[in-house]
């Protein structure tokens, strides 16, 4: 790869477009404007001319003045990215925005790496192939990108993967992601390839990773109540050695503030998790147990509260404070203090619902139900 490049391509809109490449990419933005190209808002270089001569007299005053900058000039033998990505989007279900994006330093593209959600060919190629442009399309409700680079090593072919949804945080090396998959360079077959492969497997995916999230918070909450209720029961740590007077306090608190984190966890995946699961139909006076064997939500909240120990008194640990309600007698008064930062802040629960008060760690406002 030379240290600056021009790479020309043709736009069905726009004619000649050139972008400037390479780790000297600024020597080739100098002679793109110094032969009468003009950049527009994404970074791409357009000749303003319609007379084809012009055009041709133009291209052959940048291929001079690019010698004289030290820059290579190559001509791209597919269609301007740009077009190819509207024409698919177009296409598709739903409404998809694009955007053409430029990586003229080789550092810029490793930038896609830790966010893009991939485990097939286009995630190889992000990390071992030069990249210098590409192409995105978002769907505007769910805000779904897909990421669009011409495949390397092939003079039609392209790639399309997905960047990491929200609320899940970087892709790169996770399990559940799926695999990109090559698409034609003609638009009807493009788009019929991520409607009826590409975005069906990626739902799949997501559904699996967001099984896996709050699976594993329920896990770490439980594994953290057992160890506490040890230490409850035992009124010693783990190594058998006598707890200190403020000890249980503070592991108290430390456990109810990583139960709350993760908590959130199963928050933020919960209703898209229950929105695809339909309960079995009925078949007697008696609902039978789910074919998966777990829990349904009216049984879960039951044996929680069986199974939670009381704790000694202590002070509200921090998810709880600010709540808004009072304490119960003998609490400690606490300041109005928000949740962890970035996060939504602990829900006030609503009054007024039917139900006895579930028993909680004194210290603790007790939820209505």
């Amino acid at each position: 790869m030379a240290d600056a490049q021009i790479i020309l391509a043709y736009s069905r809109d726009a004619g000649i477009v050139a972008i400037a490449s390479g780790t000297k990419y600024q020597a080739a933005q100098g002679a793109l404007q110094g032969s009468g190209f003009h950049r527009d808002a994404a970074g791409v270089y357009r000749l303003q001319a319609e007379d084809p001569d012009a055009s041709r007299t133009t291209v052959t005053g940048l291929v001079r003045s690019a010698k004289a900058y030290g820059v290579t000039v190559t001509t791209s033998t597919r269609r301007f990215i740009g077009d190819t990505v509207r024409d698919i989007a177009g296409l598709l279900p739903g409404n998809w925005e694009t955007q053409v994006e430029l990586y003229c330093h080789p550092v810029w593209q490793e930038d896609l790496v830790p966010w893009l959600w991939d485990s097939g060919e286009l995630g190889r190629v992000v990390q071992s192939d030069r990249i210098p442009y590409a192409a995105t399309l978002t769907e505007s409700a769910s805000g779904t990108t897909l990421l669009l680079v011409e495949r390397p090593g092939h003079q039609l072919d392209y790639l399309v993967g997905v960047f990491t949804p929200e609320p899940f945080d970087e892709g790169y090396g996770e399990p559940h992601a799926p695999r990109s998959i090559v698409l034609p360079p003609f638009p009807g077959r493009a788009a019929r390839a991520i409607t009826d492969r590409y975005l069906p497997a990626y739902d799949r995916a997501v559904h699996a990773r967001r099984i896996a999230a709050a699976a594993g918070a329920l896990d770490r909450i439980r594994t953290e109540h057992d160890t506490w209720s040890a230490m409850v029961a035992s009124n010693r740590y783990s190594d058998a050695t006598p707890l200190d007077i403020d000890a249980l306090g503070a592991a108290t608190a430390q456990f109810l503030d990583g139960a709350w984190r993760d908590f959130l966890t199963v928050v933020d995946h919960a209703p898209a998790l229950l929105d695809r699961w339909s309960p079995p139909p009925r078949r007697g006076p008696r609902t039978p147990t789910p074919s998966h064997g777990l829990p349904t939500p009216s049984v879960m909240p039951r044996r929680c509260a069986r199974s939670w120990p009381v704790a000694p008194r202590s002070p509200a640990p921090n998810w709880a404070r600010g709540r808004g309600r009072p304490s119960p007698p003998g609490s400690p008064t606490v300041s109005r203090s928000s949740a962890r930062p970035g996060r939504r802040p602990a829900p006030t629960l609503r009054s007024g619902r039917r139900g006895a008060a579930r028993i909680l760690p004194p210290g603790l406002p007790a939820p209505r139900r």
